[in-house]
């Protein structure tokens, strides 16, 4: 019986990839623990498992008097008296299973740890197993589950809610998810009062690279490299705005990420539930991304002011966007929602306003009749552009010239207005 526990043991350490020597040591000292205190030895006891037989030895540790240290009070030096009792194999057993079982759990969660914390960002797909009040577990694969918490922040503040608001999962549902997280199994995880310890793999249905993960799977234009996602803007749940560029001057980013008739951002927008994804052209003029990030309303001109702080990489500056009086509220969308997101899209502060407010403001300053004649060669003084309405540019002149730099190339070039230009 003993040499089939061995050999049980040994097939097992092989299907889990456990260390032998490991697993024995661990029996052994659980052992001596235990016969310690079954047969009352009060300076301990010594186990050893035969490695060919299995047959368990136990050995009483008795002190050498001449071994006793006066400052510690304690005994050096132990003579060995086997003990071993007739019934070593019905406690043995008894403590193997629990051993086994915890070294087995610990060795998995090991594995899953190495793996997947190089994965950290990658897409998962998995079946819902179960879900709670306050984090649903998710089933990657055999053996294998990852945890999406949506705690309520207000009572958990240390926890995280990575779930949009409105979505609930159904038992062996099919779900998409992003790993935010691999939970390091040599530190102590608190475990959720009433439910057993949760599993190391964190995933997010709320962060903005699933969205970049989706369109990966999706559009092999962007897998590729050929169509670059520079942005993504999200309110998790209702909708999200994604600026795309094309390495390639004959392909149509946005064509390339909408597909055949919405085909591929279809597919995308069924995956995240019904949330609504718009898909903005991306460019490297402040201006020219500004209004492209308000789609789909359409605006009149962009006045772009640098940030002050060129060390925040995050803070492009600030847009003050002019609208025609009737996209106003389409801009801003509902509850700011349309301005919120352009914002997030493009990393600049945006200001609307509509084309009567700004006319009233533009018509309270100074006409070019009123103010005093220009400055001295080399002195700055304002543009000398002044629009069919007939309010004159707020900008600065370049050095030596009349005009500003936006308006400048246009009177060199000596282009007619256009209704649909953004200056």
């Amino acid at each position: 019986m003993a040499s089939e526990m061995m050999e049980a043991l040994m097939e097992l350490c092989q299907e889990k990839h456990i260390d032998e020597l490991y697993l024995l040591d661990r029996l052994e000292q659980s052992l001596a623990k235990s016969y310690a205190d079954v047969l009352h030895l009060p300076f301990g006891a010594r186990v050893t498992i035969d490695r060919t037989t299995g047959n368990v030895y136990v050995y009483e540790l008795v002190p050498k008097e001449e071994s006793y240290d006066p400052e510690t009070d304690e005994y050096t030096e132990f003579d060995e008296v086997d003990v071993t009792p007739a019934d070593t194999s019905r406690i043995a057993a008894q403590h193997a299973k629990m051993e086994i079982r915890d070294i087995v759990r610990n060795a998995a969660r090991a594995q899953i740890y190495e793996e997947f914390s190089q994965r950290i960002g990658d897409i998962i797909t998995g079946t819902v197993l179960q879900s709670t009040p306050d984090f649903t577990i998710i089933k990657i694969r055999e053996g294998v589950e990852a945890e999406l918490p949506h705690f309520d922040l207000r009572r958990h503040p240390e926890e995280r809610n990575e779930r949009p608001a409105g979505e609930r999962y159904a038992h062996n549902q099919r779900l998409r998810a992003i790993i935010i997280d691999v939970r390091d199994p040599n530190t102590v995880q608190p475990a959720v009062r009433g439910e057993r310890q949760r599993p190391p793999i964190v995933v997010s249905r709320t962060d903005p690279n699933l969205i970049r993960r989706l369109f990966e799977l999706e559009v092999p234009e962007v897998y590729d490299g050929v169509v670059e996602i520079h942005s993504i803007a999200r309110d998790p749940g209702i909708r999200s705005k994604v600026a795309v560029s094309s390495n390639d001057p004959h392909l149509d980013p946005v064509g390339a990420c909408v597909g055949p008739k919405g085909s591929r951002v279809r597919t995308v927008v069924s995956e995240l539930r019904g949330e609504r994804v718009d898909v903005v052209p991306w460019s490297d003029d402040p201006a020219r991304c500004v209004a492209n990030a308000l789609s789909p309303a359409r605006v009149t001109r962009v006045i772009i002011q640098p940030s002050e702080n060129s060390d925040d990489p995050h803070d492009r500056g600030h847009a003050t966007v002019i609208v025609p009086d009737d996209q106003l509220s389409l801009a801003i969308g509902k509850e700011g929602q349309n301005a919120r997101l352009a914002a997030r899209l493009t990393g600049m502060h945006i200001d609307i306003k509509n084309e009567s407010l700004a006319a009233s403001i533009m018509s309270e300053l100074p006409t070019a009749a009123e103010e005093d004649e220009p400055e001295a060669d080399g002195e700055q003084h304002r543009c000398e552009f002044v629009g069919e309405n007939g309010v004159r540019c707020r900008n600065m002149a370049r050095p030596g010239s009349r005009y500003c730099g936006i308006h400048e190339k246009v009177m060199n070039a000596e282009i007619t207005d256009d209704p649909d230009s953004l200056i």
